[in-house]
């Protein structure tokens, strides 16, 4: 007897689950990768601190499978990079359900805003030192 239902498609080379299996998975993140994403990680936090105050609720990221864009917000974001850096693979995904995406921007626009907030703070800061 079977605790689990028998796979219909076991041995079948027809398989459509075929392309989910393992096929690297064990294969940890190399330096470089791990660090990529640690610094993808410490960006989102000002990305979210900064864009959070102005009614942004997550970001925008283009499918490279789909072609689609898949909307994230900052906690589903995170969780997802937080998984690839302890199993070495992304999570499998879906598009958002009816996103607003006037509510998302891409990690360009947050790296620009983040970078013009810096960049207007150095120089107040130098207007008062002078």
């Amino acid at each position: 007897m079977h605790e689990e239902p028998i796979d219909p498609f076991a041995g079948d080379p027809a398989d459509p689950s075929a392309d989910l299996d393992d096929n690297g998975a064990d294969d940890p993140l190399t330096a470089a990768e791990r660090q990529d994403v640690l610094e993808d990680l410490a960006d989102l936090e000002i990305y979210q601190a900064l864009l959070t105050a102005i009614g942004v609720r997550g970001l925008v990221i283009e499918c490279e499978d789909c072609h689609e864009p898949h909307y994230f917000d900052w906690d589903l974001l995170r969780g997802n990079l937080k998984h690839l850096l302890t199993s070495g693979r992304p999570r499998v995904h879906e598009p958002a359900f009816d996103p607003d995406p006037d509510h998302y921007v891409t990690w360009e626009y947050a790296r620009g805003y983040a970078d013009g907030v810096h960049d207007a703070l150095a120089s107040a800061t130098d207007d008062n030192d002078g």
